[in-house]
């Protein structure tokens, strides 16, 4: 049975995936939503690859798919979000810098505790987690983490976080061992983070160094 998710905010997420798999952060939104943990009606979800794994889970949970291309302009990116109604927009493992959107509706969750350090093209997926691991053994990090932020013109902008928290690393971990437990903090607490947005908890004017209210800063 259709879930009715009238009366609540419109969530558009962007999902970038790959040829065969990837979307268990869509997949966790819509179950949070499905279970009311997440206040939100997801309108669609945006990938680049037309028959990926993120649309083989958006047409298993029932949610409108649309396939977006790389080449994406500012323009295609306002009329996505116009043509969808969305009042929010969520960064689920998006591959691309996006534009022409509000940046104080759109939200990004980052694989790692410093954006500063391991952001920018290049920065996503396994080769975070390469990068992360490679410091731990030289000494330079003690942790890995989970950041949420503001998506602005600024790749993984350290400015607008609204949410951070650390992930142990282990002595035997490998890149695949170490991935699977900051995946298992994303799911944890993408959709919580994402509800507090959504309902006001945390608020951002979108402008460039104002505050971010009500931020979850943990560790």
């Amino acid at each position: 049975m259709k879930k009715n998710y009238s009366n609540k905010p419109n969530l558009l997420i962007f999902a970038s995936g790959d040829r065969e798999g990837g979307g268990s952060g869509l997949e966790k939104l819509v179950e949070a939503i499905n279970d009311g943990t997440l206040h939100a009606n997801p309108v669609a979800v945006v990938s680049n690859h037309e028959f990926g794994g993120v649309r083989k889970r958006a047409d298993r949970l029932g949610i409108r798919f649309i396939y977006s291309p790389k080449g994406r302009t500012a323009e295609d990116y306002k009329r996505i979000i116009e043509e969808t109604q969305a009042d929010y927009v969520a960064l689920s493992g998006w591959l691309g810098h996006i534009e022409g959107h509000d940046p104080s509706k759109t939200i990004n969750i980052h694989p790692a505790y410093m954006p500063s350090k391991y952001h920018g093209k290049g920065f996503y997926g396994h080769h975070v987690h390469e990068a992360v691991l490679a410091d731990y053994k030289a000494g330079l990090v003690q942790h890995h983490g989970v950041t949420m932020h503001y998506a602005t013109d600024i790749y993984d902008d350290p400015s607008t976080i609204i949410f951070r928290t650390k992930v142990e690393i282990k002595p035997d971990d490998t890149v695949g061992s170490l991935a699977a437990r900051v995946n298992a903090v994303e799911h944890l607490w993408q959709a919580k983070i994402t509800n507090m947005v959504l309902t006001g908890q945390i608020t951002w004017d979108g402008v460039k160094g104002s505050p971010v209210k009500g931020a979850v800063i943990e560790g």
